[in-house]
């Protein structure tokens, strides 16, 4: 396999802890049980490293793991879990398991990775072998999902297994007990949303006497308030602005007139306080205290997340309750929920792991066969469930308890409401599926779904949004006038942001014929 890295000092001994990180971190300090080297048959079971990043509260679990046992009987691959070291940068990381060849059976890309493998030869095609190895995979995910994968690739192979997710992942939010607390209705305006979120800076609808509360809010970067961009018509996903249909083209919305009157907006609602004024210094664990803490009246999340959320709400507000928020309507624009719904790399074979390709699939099967779906939401008893008055409860994460396996991103509407019914308390489940809901309705499809990240090649300062973001951040907070706008956007295609416009509209006529 071709190297992009260079094997200067530095980055050989980089190389040399990641390869020493391998080998002491990935089992964990856990030593495979005696009989993990066969399978229910009697037949050797075989090993496949599987890395995740971004794994969240738990351990990594061992060969002696219930749940790796299970899966092992069922399937003959003994499945080991590998992630990130603390501390580390998962996309860094990543490069590094490249230029040292240390490289997992399967792995789930971060930052454009899968692209890197491919422009080096270093990614399996898979389109052989899916229908073989991998038939619940091959038949689950929507022929259309496909053809975006193909779309990516310069030979039309198909290299990685896509993310598909039918509904709407995100959605607005706000705290109707608070509409209640201050008098007012589900705001449907703009104008309306204004009002709304100046009751919340005013009239205490937290409750606790100070004026602490923050009428709506977002992270660093200007990330997870994409609510004040969709009601401009701005397709945002996380923060990120991307590519959508503006003046009868694709392109980017950074760029858009939609973004600049977004941001003009946003400003306003800065300079009155009704937007958090530390927004732009939240990391993410502390504008989600502000939100569980009942400080946040209205926000933009996951609402299959609630859950946890809402548990927390209610430790300091017992009459909490969240809505999902219709996007309010602006004159002049047609404002969305924005939804990806296909696409998106999820699983990658190294070219280096051929061998085991077939087991890699067959795992990875496993969880995408329906008749496991069960077990693959629940786990095993006592380690992700317990069993109340003979239902499957699931049990909050914990540092100390194991985290669970999974390699399933296949999201259906009828997947979302056996998750919501089973994953979520049963007070809870209506209040979740209204949020869905609401959000399905205003949700659409952007055209640039699934775009591949090569389209960014040589330029990737337009990859990384650092120059949006950096006339977002100080033309919202007012160290510049919102008519820097229109530097940014000649900066933008001065920079390549016109070079990968071409390549965009090139995808997608490609996709489109």
């Amino acid at each position: 396999m071709n190297r992009r890295f260079g094997k200067s000092t530095k980055t050989a001994a980089m190389a040399a802890v990641l390869a020493v990180s391998l080998v002491a971190g990935c089992s964990n300090a856990g030593n495979a049980p005696k009989n993990a080297g066969t399978n229910g048959d009697g037949e050797k079971a075989v090993t496949v490293k599987v890395f995740k990043s971004h794994m969240g509260v738990g351990t990594i679990p061992d060969a002696n793991n219930e749940h790796v046992k299970y899966v092992q009987e069922k399937t003959g691959v003994i499945y080991e879990m590998m992630t990130t070291p603390p501390g580390s940068e998962p996309t860094e990381y990543l490069n590094l398991m490249i230029a040292s060849d240390e490289l997992p059976d399967i792995l789930r890309p971060i930052g454009g990775i899968e692209q890197t493998l491919i422009k080096q030869g270093g990614a399996l095609p898979l389109e052989e072998l899916l229908p073989e190895y991998a038939p619940n995979v091959w038949k689950n995910i929507p022929q259309e999902a496909w053809d975006v994968v193909r779309s990516a690739s310069p030979d039309g192979h198909i290299y990685y297994v896509p993310k598909v997710f039918l509904v709407p992942e995100r959605a607005p939010m706000i705290r109707q007990d608070w509409l209640d607390k201050v008098g007012l209705s589900m705001p449907t305006t703009l104008d309306e949303y204004k009002d709304v979120l100046r009751a919340f800076r005013d009239n205490d609808p937290n409750g606790n006497g100070k004026a602490d509360e923050l009428p709506t809010s977002g992270r660093e970067f200007g990330k997870w308030m994409d609510h004040l961009f969709g009601m401009f018509g701005v397709a945002m996903w996380e923060g990120v602005p991307e590519w959508d249909i503006y003046e009868g083209e694709i392109g980017y919305a950074g760029v858009s007139d939609n973004m600049k009157a977004a941001i003009t907006f946003i400003r306003e609602l800065y300079e009155e306080k009704l937007l958090d004024n530390e927004t732009f210094l939240n990391k993410g664990d502390v504008w989600t205290a502000k939100i569980n803490n009942n400080l946040v009246g209205s926000w933009y999340h996951l609402p299959a997340n609630l859950r946890d959320r809402y548990t927390a709400m209610l430790q300091g507000a017992p009459d909490a309750y969240v809505k999902g928020m219709p996007m309010p309507e602006v004159e002049g624009y047609e404002g969305f929920v924005t939804m990806k719904s296909m696409g998106e790399p999820e699983w990658v074979i190294p070219a280096a792991a051929e061998a085991k390709a077939p087991d890699a699939l067959k795992l990875l099967d496993f969880f995408y066969d329906n008749n496991n779906d069960e077990f693959v939401r629940f786990g095993i008893e006592g380690m992700q469930h317990e069993v109340v008055d003979g239902k499957k409860t699931l049990l909050p994460p914990e540092d100390s308890r194991p985290i669970a396996l999974g390699m399933r991103n296949l999201t259906t509407e009828e997947d979302m409401a056996t998750r919501i019914k089973e994953t979520i308390p049963e007070d809870m489940q209506q209040m979740v599926t209204d949020v869905f809901e609401v959000s399905k309705a205003d949700a659409r499809r952007i055209a640039g779904d699934g775009l591949p990240n090569t389209v960014y090649e040589g330029y990737p300062d337009i990859q990384s949004h650092k120059l949006f973001q950096e006339y977002l951040t100080k033309i919202v907070i007012g160290e510049w006038p919102v008519d820097k706008f229109d530097e940014f956007v000649e900066r933008w295609n001065k920079a390549g942001g016109d070079k990968v416009t071409e390549r965009v509209r090139e995808w997608y006529a490609k996709l489109a014929g």
